[in-house]
């Protein structure tokens, strides 16, 4: 068989290992654009193959981003040792996290993984590590009791009023989900602290520690796989959509984020002696970012839905939580990003469900180094209420809708150096194409509001 690479015969030894395991099959996974894990499988006597670069895609297309070009060479899938997992919910199958590699051996601007393991290599140049913690919100309902645009919670504890966010008995009516999660997510490695029902209902959330970019997205990778699988396993389904019907809470995608020194690891966030305990490195990063803010919400908040969640209030006129000014703040959840008082790391709430992490982490470290390089300076903290619709905000609205964000995303210098021209020109049309998809409908709440009135 044809591989990228020469075989390693050490990885026999592997296959012998993961057969005493039980293990039958093996796979290396990349993502679509769209963040979605794509693979062949291959018999686990063929791993060593696999290993060396031996399956091949046309991924152009897939995913949505970019036109198939039926003459082009073949991408061929580099799973990463460093990530095998035996997945633990179904033990007869070992997972690797991929690059996409053209021909077998060059860059391909498509790949997400290779994108942020470009930005990542700049950080290292400076003697730094991105680290990266996610609060990753979902939903899981009963697929086939929901109905009417609204997804039925697993137990009707998940539905009380007002809301059932934190709710005792609705996290304990929800274990048949919630504790086989936890469960396989500590047996592969993620360190849960803690879980628990979220705002909406049917909506939970997983808190697991922190780990360098790379690890943390390779590991929401495998996250989606698990959380949809395991909800079928139990008659359920998840999505991560932002904003699954009118009345839901948003499910995001928080990112916490921090530098540390590659040699020993000091955090370079916090600072005894800096204002308020953070370092001007911190404020200088919180700069970087907000000054690209509304062009990464092009990847950070991707899709048409995302921006029904980015509203500063819920269909019954409750606060959504979700931020919508470009403005940060000591521990203030109402800006977009968050310098929180009990860990070393700042908070961006932007970030949400369907964000394709790798490309998120990607941008948004990029506009932060840059703040570094150049000294930025963020100004003063937002010091009210954001969410309050009498505060007079000083500062730049976040994007309003996916092509806001596009536009944006386009003209902003940095995209063009983070990014590819193949890919940005190619994300651009693909989103493009999707709100103009979108915005071409006429809904029922149109004919309701004008069919009868003019």
């Amino acid at each position: 068989m044809d591989t990228a690479r020469p075989l390693d015969a050490s990885h026999e030894t592997l296959v012998a290992d993961l057969q005493a395991k039980g293990v039958e099959y093996a796979m290396g996974t990349y993502v679509d654009v769209l963040g979605r894990a794509k693979s062949k499988m291959v018999p686990i006597d063929h791993l060593p193959n696999l290993l060396a670069g031996s399956e091949r895609y046309t991924p152009r297309g897939v995913g949505g981003l970019g036109e198939m070009n039926a003459s082009e060479d073949e991408c061929v899938a580099m799973p990463d040792p460093a990530t095998l997992t035996v997945l633990p919910w179904d033990k007869r199958f070992a997972w690797m996290a991929a690059d996409l590699l053209y021909g077998g051996t060059g860059f391909w601007p498509h790949c997400p993984r290779s994108l942020l393991k470009r930005q990542l290599a700049v950080a290292a140049d400076r003697g730094l590590v991105f680290n990266l913690g996610v609060e990753t919100e979902l939903y899981c309902y009963d697929p086939a009791a929901s109905a009417d645009g609204y997804l039925e919670p697993m137990a009707a504890s998940g539905k009380i009023r007002p809301t059932p966010a934190y709710d005792a008995e609705s996290t304990l009516d929800s274990m048949a989900f919630l504790g086989p999660m936890v469960q396989y997510m500590n047996e592969t490695g993620f360190g849960v602290f803690s879980f628990d029902h979220e705002g909406g209902d049917a909506q939970f959330e997983f808190d697991f520690d922190y780990a360098p970019a790379l690890e943390m997205c390779d590991r929401l990778v495998l996250f989606r796989l698990m959380a949809k699988q395991v909800a079928k396993q139990a008659g359920l389904a998840c999505t991560f959509m932002p904003k699954p019907y009118t009345a839901a809470w948003g499910s995001g995608a928080h990112f916490n984020m921090s530098l540390v020194e590659a040699d020993g690891g000091r955090n370079l966030f916090r600072d005894p002696e800096g204002e308020r305990g953070w370092s001007k490195t911190a404020y200088s990063f919180v700069a970087g970012v907000l000054r690209h803010a509304r062009a990464i919400a092009a990847i950070a908040t991707p899709t048409v839905n995302s921006y029904k969640r980015l509203a500063p209030r819920l269909a019954d006129g409750t606060i959504s939580w979700s931020p919508v000014w470009v403005a940060y703040g000591d521990n203030n959840r109402s800006c977009m990003l968050r310098l929180p008082r009990n860990r070393p790391a700042i908070e961006d709430r932007a970030v949400d469900a369907a964000a394709n992490q790798y490309l998120t982490a990607a941008f948004i470290l990029a506009a932060g180094l840059e703040g570094i390089e150049l000294g930025l300076d963020p100004g003063d903290p937002a010091g009210e209420e954001l969410f309050d619709p009498k505060a007079k905000v000083q500062a730049t609205r976040l994007p309003r809708t996916l092509i806001e964000a596009v536009d944006a995303f386009e003209a902003d210098p940095l995209t063009h150096e983070v990014f590819p021209e193949a890919f940005v020109s190619a994300y651009v049309a693909m989103k493009s194409d999707e709100w103009n998809s979108y915005h071409a409908q006429v809904t029922d709440w149109e004919r309701d509001q004008y069919l009868q009135r003019f």
